[in-house]
């Protein structure tokens, strides 16, 4: 899915007045996506992504992974991203896109269901197993339910 397209369906489905508010959620959510996400995990996801977007993803698993979270061994994806769940999800969100919680909260939802339909389904599966059942909630009503407990 090309830059242009991602950014008018995140507007939309988070009803955004403009697309640089766009820009800035979705930015917002997939640099604390990675942040949480195991950085192998991450590096995959912002593989499948506009390059603009790819590239905050990359620069918070980088930072993610030399900050000293611990390997996760068997699954090979490195550093295994930082615990932390919905509240603090939302407040990180909120914090970069300059926006209130609920409304952090509403455009997460929509930049995940859009990351949903441009990823690879198993690596939307992967990342649902990756988040906690709070995060979880937010993606699209099957990949939500998919997820199993591996996010904990």
């Amino acid at each position: 899915m090309r830059h242009d397209e991602m950014i008018g369906k995140v507007q939309a489905l988070a009803r955004l007045p403009d697309r640089g508010t766009a820009e800035r959620a979705a930015h917002a959510v997939v640099t604390t996506l990675s942040e949480r996400l195991p950085s192998g995990l991450a590096r995959h996801v912002a593989a499948q992504l506009p390059p603009d977007m790819a590239d905050a993803m990359r620069q918070a698993a980088d930072a993610a992974a030399v900050s000293g979270a611990p390997d996760t061994g068997a699954h090979g994806s490195g550093a295994s991203g930082e615990r932390f769940g919905l509240t603090a999800f939302a407040g990180r969100i909120a914090d970069r896109a300059g926006t209130d919680e609920d409304t952090a909260i509403r455009e997460a939802a929509a930049v995940l269901e859009v990351l949903d339909a441009a990823l690879a389904p198993e690596l939307t599966e992967r990342m649902a197993g990756a988040l906690p059942a709070d995060i979880r909630e937010l993606l699209p009503v099957e990949r939500a339910n998919e997820g199993g407990e591996a996010g904990r």
